[in-house]
């Protein structure tokens, strides 16, 4: 179940990984959707959301909220090297959706933002 996006090495073979994982769990998945990916970047059930450091377009370098820390353009068409390692991948994805929605990301959401990061033009 988790061997496809373990495998991935582009951003798009990570989406079609979690895109499969999202179909085994629900039979209603359509597939990744560019607009719920963007709905769910500016998402802002908490204090901060993704936006909050990534910046509203993150073909843009961002800054972390509360270290300043400077974060690369998140978007693969801004930073080719972004999203070209699973474990990397996995281990934000797992930080900041628990830090944005307070849980880890779904599959779909997964799915969902990488779709969406994959249109954003500079």
């Amino acid at each position: 179940l988790l061997a496809a996006p373990a495998l991935a090495d582009t951003p798009e073979s990570l989406m079609r990984g979690y895109a499969e994982q999202a179909r085994t769990t629900s039979t209603s998945y359509a597939g990744p959707s560019p607009a719920a990916g963007r709905r769910l970047f500016h998402q802002q059930p908490r204090d901060w959301n993704c936006a909050t450091c990534h910046t509203d377009q993150p073909v843009a370098t961002g800054r972390h909220a509360i270290t300043g820390k400077t974060i690369a353009p998140l978007s693969p068409v801004a930073n080719p090297e972004r999203f070209r390692d699973a474990a990397k991948v996995e281990k934000w994805f797992r930080r900041n959706c628990n830090d944005v929605l307070a849980r880890e990301c779904t599959p779909a959401e997964k799915a969902d933002v990488l779709a969406w990061l994959m249109t954003v033009k500079p």
